[in-house]
C-alpha cells in the first residue's frame, strides 16, 4: 500500500466503497476483508475509523433514512392540499432515490438480520406510514377515491417507486431524464386514483 493511498483515505470514501460492496454481494455475504481489498487499505485502517461493519450500514442506511425522511419537511410536504402535498412527496422520493441511489438500493434490501437493519427497516415502515396518513386525508378532502385501500394504494405506490433500484442506472447529465421519470411516476400512480368528484 502507498502513501498517497492513506492520504486519500476518507470515512466517507470507505463509506462508499462499502455500500458498493454490500450492494454487490449481499451484507450478510461481505466481510471485512472483502470490505479492505475494496478500499485498498487495511482492516486495521477501517477498525480506526468505525467499529465494523455494521456500524458502516447504519451510517449508510441513515444517509438514504435523512434524504427520505428531510423530504416530510420541505415546504412542499408541508403545505396545500393534501393530495399536492402527496404527489410532492412522491415525486421528491424518486427524486432522493435517483440522488443517493446506492444508498437508498441498500436501504431497501436489508433484511432485519442485525440491530441496525431492525432500525432501517422500522424508519422506513414510519415513512410509508407519514405517507399514506397523506393518502388518507386526500380521500377526506375527496380528492382520492374513496373506494381505494390506503394500506394497499401505500404498498403498490411504493412499489413502484422502490422498483426503480432494480433497473434505474443514471446517464451522464441525467437530470432532465431523473424529473421526467418522477413526473411519470407521480402521474401514473395519481391519475387512477383521483376521484371525479
Amino acid at each position: 500500500m502507498t502513501t498517497a493511498k492513506r492520504d486519500t483515505y476518507t470515512p466517507e470514501t470507505l463509506l462508499t466503497v462499502a455500500v458498493r460492496v454490500f450492494n454487490e454481494r449481499g451484507y450478510d455475504g461481505t466481510s471485512m476483508e472483502h470490505l479492505s481489498k475494496a478500499a485498498g487499505i487495511s482492516k486495521s485502517s477501517i477498525y480506526h475509523h468505525v467499529a465494523g461493519k455494521e456500524e458502516l450500514l447504519r451510517r449508510a442506511v441513515s444517509r438514504a433514512l435523512e434524504g427520505l425522511f428531510g423530504i416530510l419537511d420541505e415546504p412542499g410536504a408541508t403545505r396545500g392540499r393534501a393530495i399536492e402535498r402527496v404527489e410532492y412527496v412522491t415525486r421528491r422520493t424518486v427524486e432522493v432515490l435517483i440522488a443517493e441511489l446506492p444508498y437508498v438500493t441498500l436501504l431497501l434490501r436489508v433484511r432485519g438480520n442485525t440491530k441496525a437493519e431492525r432500525w432501517a427497516m422500522e424508519r422506513r415502515r414510519e415513512f410509508d406510514q407519514r405517507v399514506a396518513e397523506l393518502l388518507k386525508a386526500a380521500v377526506a378532502d375527496g380528492d382520492l377515491r374513496s373506494d381505494v385501500d390506503i394500506r394497499l394504494a401505500t404498498r403498490l405506490l411504493f412499489g413502484m417507486v422502490n422498483s426503480l433500484v432494480e433497473w434505474y442506472r443514471p446517464q451522464p447529465g441525467g437530470d432532465a431524464e431523473g424529473e421526467q421519470l418522477a413526473d411519470t411516476v407521480v402521474q401514473l400512480a395519481f391519475e387512477g386514483m383521483r376521484s371525479d368528484r
